[in-house]
């Protein structure tokens, strides 16, 4: 079945994500340390892998191999992420889910054990959309959260977290993606799919996307 290229080559693993070496490195270091925080907040513009980087938490998180900094990406939870079923995996889009009585559902999700992993990941998508109502259900989870949750808040507008809820995170800022590794990538990309191109209509497209991939 036809992939689209933005999901077939998406980074699976921290080796495979191109810039933000600052949150890699910190993020790597934290797991294998084994010093994983309850909730995270990612930001930064669209398309410099803030979801992705969310994803790659839960594979290391929860690989049967983890927690770990290199997840294997064969177990049963690293496919179940890739393909988006896993039970203990669960991604809301904050833009369609965003009132109180989504977070109220939320937390009393968060009550309950994993089904089969080690933690229960909630990776909320364009986090800064939620409700100051909805914001002040979900603060006393991350005040005193059950030590198999991890919140994973990923947002375009940092700024319009509640200060209540960001001082209760880590927070990681996603830098515009460097324009050499842009056309790097697209034309690696290019090579894979068998597609002839040339550097100048590569760094047309680079410039257009302004540093996101």
């Amino acid at each position: 079945m036809y992939q689209v290229i933005a999901r077939k080559y998406r980074p699976a693993t921290f080796s495979e994500l191109i810039s933000q070496e600052h949150v890699r490195t910190t993020l790597e270091n934290a797991i294998t340390q084994r010093r994983i925080a309850h909730g995270y907040i990612l930001s930064g513009q669209r398309g410099t892998g803030k979801t992705t980087v969310a994803r790659i938490i839960a594979r290391c998180l929860n690989c049967v191999n983890g927690p770990t900094a290199q997840p294997c990406g064969v177990c049963p939870s690293c496919l179940e992420v890739t393909t988006g079923s896993s039970v203990d995996v669960i991604e809301i889009d904050a833009a369609s889910n965003r009132g109180i009585n989504e977070m109220r559902e939320l937390r009393e999700n968060v009550r309950y054990r994993p089904a089969r992993d080690r933690y229960k990941v909630f990776i909320i998508d364009e986090a800064h959309q939620i409700t100051n109502e909805a914001f002040n259900a979900l603060l006393k989870t991350l005040e005193e959260p059950p030590e198999w949750v991890v919140f994973i808040l990923c947002t375009t507008e940092s700024h319009k977290i509640p200060t209540t809820i960001a001082s209760r995170c880590q927070q990681f800022s996603f830098r515009s993606v460097d324009f050499g590794e842009l056309v790097a990538r697209m034309r690696w990309i290019c090579e894979q799919e068998g597609i002839q191109t040339d550097d100048e209509v590569l760094a047309v497209l680079a410039q257009a996307r302004e540093g996101s991939v």
